[in-house]
């Protein structure tokens, strides 16, 4: 098997699987819903179906045993219990280690199987018995095909393959043995379309097929045998009336475990018709009510057979794209967005009008490039909210507590990149809430609460900005038992005044935890602080909101990508700086008068507001003259609104982030670095953690010396 067909198999199944993980698990919540029964029977039968095809026979057999159960669920032979929801998706789990190949059938394996038999009625001994009662009827050469349901009919099925489909790694062997498994079949070969030796085609298939099968299973079951090839075949599926037709006279008999021998399913290359055209026979299957493609993929979600992929995106709304190539193609444009401002910088020094025409354009069609490149990497967050649904069902089962998960604002974009980072701080966040925030349902019923708690999961844009919301509704954070342990643990000062939010961000503290024994879900002090990292790592902010007794909400305020971003370039003597154009709100001029009127502290009013400053010239010791106007920038930071005096605001700049090396990572005043036009590197700074700095440096009497920060940041601007 071709690797690439095998690598776009396990990228369609995991897409399946997580498909069917939210199906289960909105199974547990309305189990008689039928619809949701059909999606999860589909989903499965697809897994089982291509994973034969594509040599997954491990895998494609455990599957078989779970579509077995959905099976009798279907028919409404079986109940979905809780019991069958957690077996199913333990299961999952199961057939996603077989997908990436780490594990293989085992213990776990085993064990699910046999609470399969166990709750479907179907025990080893019964499968025996039924094996043997099909092998001795084949010995008596009964001519009568076993048939188990005494409502069977019999349906005449085409199957003509198409152009594409064994190239595509289709075997068609394996559809006939997966249509004999439904029932008895008869099966006639045609090979008229075959044409003379010099002609043939090796990889075209010539032979269709012309098949009567009775079975107990409806039209849509049999014609989800032939869900991975419906694209590149002619398939039509009628029921046969009373009367025998001269078809099924003349039909051969496959029954039994017995496979189609090589007189029953010839030798194939490819193709019904040497020149491919298409047939009526399609539009007749249309008519007779085979399934669509569309409705399939509305089914089953876009979960269809990749060995069809490529044939279905010639003519689809979008294609699937490595992760590499985009990083790739998004590196490129930072290089050409690089480029094209060392084009504008030599534009202005020439003073060519024609090179100033083309730069203007080429700086036009860069920014419409750029914008693209950007958009291309934004993905929506329902498949990172949804995917948290498992672990709220599995911790609720384990913490024995009701949890009710809701999600606002799935389809909010963020960049991948960050949506890639998400998933550890979002799960701490989760567990941590689960454990702690929400009480046990006897817990919540004393405090005239609803027995199932609720937790809330919202994305929504701010600016440049996505503010990531965690809320619960539990008992809230003790505002005073996190001081207490803050105190025990030397964090702060026992006679230290601090509000609420500076309590509550304590908990973001290493090591930190309330938690008075330690559980398999939380109490470590790990995970809070993994979160601060990460979201630090992100550009992005944390802020805790708490009630006591109504509950907690923590809220992640992450920048929508950190690839490119539009900027403000400032000078300060012979540096460069770049202030992001999402944090600032306005710039002013400053002059010596205003210096004077504040006494010479650093303020500036504006519009009768008081704004407090930082003097950029001296926070990095930059030993120039300072010119007689300056210019304050003024940003919007968490703490408020703080000015950053420059000497000049050169304008805006598309900013391209570049890292600045292991050397650097601890200064955290500043997010990165950029190449300008003429060759120089302008360092980004990053308003919030400057504005913070600045304010730690004053609180401790340091205002006038801030060695600790300035020296690492005058060290990365060398």
């Amino acid at each position: 098997m071709d690797d690439k067909y095998k690598q776009a198999f396990q990228e369609e199944a995991r897409e399946i699987l997580a498909e069917l993980e939210l199906a289960l698990l909105a199974l547990n919540e309305t189990p008689e819903d039928m619809e949701i029964v059909g999606r999860v029977f589909r989903a499965m039968h697809t897994i089982k179906g291509s994973g034969a095809m594509f040599g997954f026979d491990a895998l494609a057999a455990f599957t078989h045993n779970l579509e077995n159960a959905f099976d009798e669920v279907r028919n409404r032979r079986l109940k979905v219990t809780d019991e069958l929801t957690n077996l199913s998706l333990g299961a999952l789990d199961q057939i996603k280690g077989m997908l990436e190949e780490t594990s293989g059938p085992g213990e776990e394996t085993e064990r699910i199987l046999a609470d399969l038999r166990r709750l479907t009625g179907k025990t080893e001994k019964a499968a025996t018995k039924q094996r043997e009662k099909v092998q001795t009827a084949e010995a008596k050469g009964s001519g009568e095909p076993v048939v188990a349901a005494a409502d069977a009919r019999e349906w005449t099925v085409r199957f003509c393959p198409g152009p594409d489909l064994l190239r595509t790694g289709a075997d068609p062997l394996l559809l006939l043995r997966e249509l004999r498994a439904l029932g008895s079949l008869r099966v006639k070969a045609s090979m008229a379309a075959v044409p003379p030796l010099g002609e043939l085609d090796a990889e075209r298939c010539y032979v269709s097929w012309d098949m009567v099968l009775r079975t107990a299973a409806a039209r849509e079951a049999i014609s989800d045998v032939f869900i991975f090839v419906e694209d590149c075949c002619e398939l039509t599926i009628e029921a046969v009336e009373e009367s025998r037709s001269d078809a099924e006279a003349n039909a051969e008999v496959i029954r039994g475990d017995v496979p189609p021998t090589a007189a029953e399913v010839p030798t194939f290359a490819q193709k019904a018709r040497k020149d491919g055209a298409p047939t009526p026979l399609a539009q007749k299957a249309r008519k007779d009510g085979a399934p669509t493609t569309e409705r399939r993929e509305r089914e089953v979600g876009n979960a269809s057979n990749p060995a069809t992929a490529e044939k279905r995106n010639e003519g689809a709304s979008s294609i699937r794209v490595p992760a590499a190539r985009l990083d790739q193609f998004v590196d490129l444009v930072g290089e050409l967005v690089t480029v094209q401002a060392r084009l504008g910088e030599l534009a202005m020094r020439r003073d060519d009008p024609e090179v100033v025409t083309v730069a203007e354009e080429i700086e036009r069609l860069t920014s419409a490039l750029r914008e693209s490149s950007m958009n291309i990497r934004m993905l929506p967050m329902r498949s990172t909210f949804e995917k948290f649904r498992r672990l709220v069902h599995d911790l609720a089962r384990d913490l024995h507590k009701e949890v009710e998960l809701t999600i606002e604002g799935a389809d909010t974009e963020l960049d991948k990149t960050v949506i890639d980072q998400l998933s550890d701080p979002l799960m701490h966040l989760i567990r941590n809430s689960m454990d702690h925030g929400i009480e046990a349902p006897e817990g919540r019923t004393a405090a005239g609460k609803p027995a199932t708690a609720k937790l809330h999961l919202s994305a929504k844009h701010s600016g440049a900005s996505v503010l990531i919301g965690i809320a619960d509704d539990g008992r809230g954070i003790d505002a005073k038992a996190v001081r207490e342990r803050a105190i025990e643990k030397g964090l702060v000062a026992a006679d230290a005044q601090l509000t609420e939010a500076e309590i509550f961000a304590l908990i973001l503290a290493p090591g930190f935890s309330t938690a008075k024994q330690i559980t398999d879900v939380s109490g470590r002090g790990v995970g809070m602080d993994v979160v601060r990292r990460s979201v630090e790592g992100l550009r992005g902010t944390i802020d805790i909101a708490s009630k006591p007794g109504a509950g907690t909400t923590v809220t992640l305020k992450l920048p929508l990508t950190l690839a490119i971003i539009d900027g403000l370039l400032v000078r300060i003597g012979e540096a460069y700086f770049v202030l992001p154009l999402a944090n600032t709100l306005e710039c002013i001029e400053l002059t010596r008068q205003d210096i004077e009127k504040a006494n010479g502290k650093h303020m500036a009013y504006v519009r009768g507001e008081v704004i407090p400053y930082i003097r950029l010239r001296e926070y990095f010791e930059i030993q120039t003259k300072r010119p007689e106007i300056e210019q304050i920038m003024i940003a919007e930071t968490e703490g408020g609104r703080y000015g950053f005096v420059v000497d000049q605001v050169l304008g805006d700049h598309q900013t391209v982030i570049k890292n600045l090396g292991r050397l650097y990572r601890h200064v955290n005043i500043v997010s990165g670095a950029t190449i300008l036009g003429n060759g120089s590197v302008a360092l980004i700074l990053d308003p919030q953690r400057l504005a913070q700095e600045a304010v730690k440096n004053m609180v401790i009497g340091a205002s006038r010396d801030h060695r600790g920060a300035r020296g690492k940041a005058r060290g990365a601007t060398v």
